[in-house]
């Protein structure tokens, strides 16, 4: 049994994709208003929570 990868264990776990829904869509806003803090934050709360950055960012961070 693997518990570091979610989707191998069976059906979605309600919490979790609500937990992923509300990244997102913070994460969205926080990307609309150029807010690098929040989005820091963000990353560390999916960190904590055990969820992917590409679970709830649109796309990967352009390279400079």
């Amino acid at each position: 049994m693997n518990s570091s990868h979610p989707s191998i264990q069976g059906p979605p776990d309600p919490r979790r994709q609500a937990l992923v829904q509300s990244l997102r869509q913070r994460w969205a806003a926080a990307e609309a208003s150029g807010d690098a803090a929040a989005k820091q934050a963000l990353f560390q709360e999916g960190v904590y929570l055990s969820i992917q950055p590409g679970d709830y960012q649109d796309e990967p961070a352009a390279a400079v």
